[in-house]
């Protein structure tokens, strides 16, 4: 199947999925270069009629100051005769518009890699009679909704034992579901900077303990209380640290913490677009429970204290994370500075390391891409298996 079209379907309700969608879309240039065209389409967004296509736009707010209401959203749409009905009014009204997402791109192939494209594109392709194969790549790690798991779909691609058994619970038999792990960004995939040589091309002192504090793509948090409460504990009890901020696209952050007056060596950055080389100059990082950042730091070896969590989606990461071995979880700014603090004195972090690093899988994207043009090229007849 040459020049081949395949579209990823991803929806901007958080930054990880179109973060996986761009390492897939990076994977099937690097490994197969021209031969698809791989393009990106926030369903939500580009295809249906409003108010609908302005949802998207409200997740940011609402995680950010009404964490509540966020919750409430989450435990009415686990219903699952609610969220089927929802989705069922979504393609009455959105069916016309949703049509021409077929008719711009033609796709010979679709990925999903959002918990909400699954049933309503799945009925899109059957009542247009469209024999397009289609496949979902979950992007969560512990803590699953029910949309993401149709038993139409001819693979499931998942990054976890948690997500493939949910999977099978969801009427998926073994051979739909695919252990492979979480797309990540393309730089995981390579070779990765040994820590001397990251932190001297960040200025980071060589010797000192390095902590990495994250605020996501947002800088949203404690960030600020955190990052004080940290430095403060570390110099109180004479440890030879240093602290890295990276506040994202929030500039008042930023500016706020860059006036500040540290006790130890502090670092504060804005948005980065090379987070791996932040990632293994440090010791540990302090983030919330954002699946895409857990694998990050899980292919870096990297010790995970996980500092907060959006109800629903990302509870069960911190689970996945704590009885894994690899980190552990705390909320409260003077806590997480404890914690940090004995980190920092004890001989724990090699073996939280060693259980990331076990954790980690550095060429999922790639795996997964590898084993979707197998399907396309194999004998067996892939939009039939749907």
């Amino acid at each position: 199947m040459n020049d081949s079209r395949i579209l990823i379907l991803m929806s901007d309700t958080g930054g990880g999925h179109r973060a996986s969608a761009q390492a897939l879309q990076a994977a099937f240039a690097a490994r197969y270069p021209g031969r698809f065209q791989v393009e990106i389409v926030d369903l939500w967004t580009d295809y249906t009629p409003w108010p609908i296509n302005r949802m998207p736009r409200l997740y940011g707010p609402i995680v950010a100051r009404g964490l509540w209401f966020w919750k409430l959203l989450w435990a009415v749409f686990e219903n699952e005769r609610a969220f089927s009905a929802a989705l069922r009014l979504v393609y009455l009204i959105s069916r016309n518009e949703l049509r021409k997402v077929l008719q711009a791109h033609r796709p010979h192939l679709v990925i999903s890699v959002h918990p909400f494209m699954q049933h309503i594109v799945l009925r899109l392709l059957e009542q247009e009679g469209a024999a397009v194969p289609f496949m979902t790549v979950v992007t969560d790690l512990a803590s699953f909704h029910h949309g993401w798991f149709h038993a139409h779909a001819v693979r499931c691609f998942v990054a976890s034992e948690p997500a493939a058994a949910t999977a099978r619970r969801h009427s998926l038999d073994a051979g739909q579901v695919r252990l492979l792990g979480l797309p990540v960004r393309a730089p995981f995939a390579g070779a990765l900077p040994e820590k001397e040589t990251a932190r001297a091309r960040l200025g980071l002192a060589d010797t000192a303990f390095t902590v990495l504090l994250l605020g996501g793509g947002e800088g949203m948090g404690p960030v600020a209380a955190t990052a004080h409460a940290v430095a403060r504990r570390l110099a109180e009890t004479g440890t030879a640290a240093q602290l890295v901020v990276i506040c994202g696209r929030n500039k008042r952050l930023r500016q706020s913490l860059q006036r500040s007056d540290w006790p130890i060596p502090v670092q504060v950055c804005g948005f980065v677009d090379n987070i791996q080389e932040w990632m293994v100059a440090s010791d540990c990082v302090i983030t919330k429970a954002g699946p895409g950042t857990i694998a990050e730091a899980l292919i870096c070896g990297l010790p995970i204290l996980l500092s907060g969590f959006i109800p629903g989606q990302e509870e069960g990461n911190v689970a996945y994370v704590v009885d894994n071995g690899a980190g552990a979880y705390c909320d409260s700014p003077d806590g997480i500075a404890a914690i940090i603090n004995d980190w920092a004195g004890g001989g724990q972090l090699a073996q939280m390391s060693a259980h990331a690093c076990e954790l980690g899988r550095p060429r999922a994207a790639y795996d997964i891409v590898d084993e979707i043009v197998e399907l396309l090229d194999g004998d067996s007849p892939v939009a039939g298996d749907s």
